[in-house]
């Protein structure tokens, strides 16, 4: 783990980008297609920190992404060339446009100054999105990845952020996959490599600690 100040210099608000990645009604709701990861997010407490720290990213006007995985009625633009796709398509609960499936869930809140993009096709929440050149519009030179799954989509988007030069951020227990042991040994093995891994107290402390410096 970073220490207090090597991970607050990562953290400058002016600089820093909190991503939320499918944290979706579709995905993470109560009636949600995936009811075996949706039980994890909130069981574990993940979805309550993704929703921790949205709320002070607000305060500390760290700017927030959500993205949100959806699909059109008619399938067209959908990727079809992996297992996960063909099965999605057969769930009982689809993650189509428009519907409450794809509006982000609770207890995570959306301001107006947040950026919702929206993706209908691949595993990444930035490559093949626009994710990218607005991150690089906003200045961002630190990614902090929040949401699910850390199966497949968290993953994606960390190795994405560092091919493309960001340093990102993992907030361990703000992130969610299953099985639930398959995490700790997916963090600590993998994520751990190529990103900054952290709690979300940790992060939290970091951020309010700018704000009081700033209200200062």
């Amino acid at each position: 783990m970073p220490s207090y100040e090597q991970l607050s210099e990562l953290l400058d608000p002016a600089t820093t980008v909190l991503l939320t990645v499918e944290c979706q009604h579709g995905v993470v709701g109560p009636d949600g297609a995936l009811p075996e990861l949706a039980e994890q997010a909130h069981s574990s407490g993940a979805l309550a920190n993704v929703a921790r720290l949205v709320a002070a990213a607000h305060t500390s006007g760290v700017q927030v992404i959500h993205a949100i995985a959806e699909r059109r009625p008619d399938g067209r633009g959908a990727s079809r060339n992996a297992r996960l796709f063909r099965a999605a398509e057969r769930l009982p609960v689809q993650q189509l446009s428009g519907t409450t499936a794809v509006r982000v869930a609770a207890p995570v809140e959306v301001t107006g100054e947040d950026i919702v993009v929206r993706r209908l096709h691949g595993l990444s929440p930035i490559q093949g999105t626009e994710v990218d050149a607005l991150l690089r519009n906003l200045g961002c030179r630190t990614l902090v990845v929040t949401g699910v799954s850390a199966n497949v989509a968290i993953p994606n988007a960390v190795f994405d952020a560092v091919n493309r030069g960001y340093t990102a951020v993992v907030p361990t227990d703000a992130i969610a996959g299953v099985p639930s042991d398959y995490i700790p040994a997916m963090i600590r093995h993998t994520l751990a490599l190529v990103a900054t891994v952290a709690t979300t107290d940790e992060v939290l402390a970091c951020l309010e600690g700018r704000s009081q410096v700033t209200r200062a």
